[in-house]
């Protein structure tokens, strides 16, 4: 039995006892660790699969404002909603794995230009390099924003594809856990709380660290974490991503309530997922808008130096940029020409305010940057 084989075994053999094991005060340490064990053995089976560190991933070049990818089982409509959206000539056809490679396309919206990528469908099993899985879910991993488009009749997927990207480390809709870990510091491990734990102990926090070879760490926890949060920020390579579900094909069903009370079933809020018909282009005009949003994209308007009044066409950037982000967007070495930056708008205490690189811009800004020549 292969290298990775094996390692397959040993993480069904945790998986497997986790599900036997009857989870309470006494057995709570238990499982903390075999969840640790886990994670580790997926560590090792991501290094052995990629043989050596071969590279995996389709040779994708991000561009525009951001990079969104269309994920979804074949068949679903993903190369129709791509031209819909972008009116990019992807192929389509009413079979399966109609796309063979990466077709890129950009979304022109309010200002903003926005890469979207149609991926291969992907199947079961793809997190274990089934089909094309594997380099469909890099290149998924490096976007600002996941669209997973599901049938109507097929809602199901949807945990499917959310399992997927679990297993290559990617976390939808979540913030990364605010927990800091400093290795190697004081003498054992110090857990230092700054909120009411409730879904962990010390002795587990110790326990986990253990499993992972840390014997000595100074940990802050900002938030109440539960085992498998505590273990992505021991882990630290686990990418969050915003995920948004396209239910297409809407046009086939004649009563969306059962749909939603389904959606909602899967802990889908009704912000997070929209109805179109692809085919017949219904309801991607509201789309557009709603991709839009969830990149929260803020818009920041430049004034030159002795300008009157700022440049008509805003820059547009991501919520919680700085005048350091700004200054790149214009001109990379930007940066270390400048001096100040004068700004008005939300993000300032008061009109025409001097800031520096580290300050953080909000929706609708006006900058004027100063620097030397």
């Amino acid at each position: 039995m292969g290298t990775v084989d094996s390692i397959k075994k040993k993480i069904k053999d945790i998986e497997d006892e986790i599900k036997k094991t009857q989870y309470n005060k006494a057995t709570e340490h238990h499982i903390g660790k075999l969840k640790a064990k886990i994670a580790i053995l997926k560590e090792k089976e991501e290094i052995a699969g990629k043989g050596g560190g071969k590279r995996e991933g389709f040779d994708v070049r991000k561009s525009g404002n951001a990079s969104v990818s269309l994920l979804g089982f074949p068949s679903v409509g993903k190369s129709t909603l791509l031209n819909a959206l972008t009116n990019t000539a992807s192929k389509t056809a009413a079979y399966a794995f109609t796309t063979l490679t990466v077709v890129p396309g950009m979304l022109e919206y309010d200002g903003a230009k926005i890469q979207i990528l149609d991926l291969p469908g992907i199947i079961s099993g793809a997190a274990q390099r089934k089909g094309r899985g594997r380099e469909v879910l890099a290149v998924v991993r490096n976007s600002d924003l996941i669209l997973i488009i599901v049938d109507p009749l097929n809602l199901k997927h949807y945990d499917a594809l959310k399992k997927e990207l679990h297993a290559v480390g990617i976390r939808l809709n979540k913030s990364p856990p605010r927990v800091s870990i400093t290795k190697n510091v004081g003498s054992g491990i110090v857990v230092v709380p700054m909120v009411k734990l409730t879904k962990l102990n010390g002795q587990i926090i110790k326990e986990i660290l253990n499993t992972f070879n840390i014997f000595n760490a100074y940990v802050v926890l900002n938030e109440d974490v539960d085992e498998d949060e505590f273990i992505d920020a021991v882990v630290g390579n686990r990418k969050y991503t915003s995920v948004f579900v396209i239910v297409n094909k809407i046009d086939l069903v004649n009563n969306v309530t059962n749909i939603k009370k389904e959606l909602v079933n899967l802990g889908i809020k009704e912000s997070d997922y929209a109805f179109v018909s692809a085919e017949k282009k219904k309801g991607t005009d509201k789309l557009k808008e709603k991709i839009f949003k969830k990149l929260n994209f803020i818009k920041v308007f430049t004034k030159p130096v002795g300008s009157g009044a700022p440049d008509k066409e805003p820059l547009i950037m991501k919520d919680g940029s700085t005048i350091a982000d700004f200054c790149d967007a214009i001109h990379m070495g930007m940066r270390y020409n400048f001096r100040f930056a004068i700004i008005s708008g939300k993000s300032a205490k008061f009109s025409n305010q001097r800031v520096g690189l580290e300050h953080i811009l909000e929706d609708n800004d006006v900058v004027t940057l100063v620097a030397d020549r």
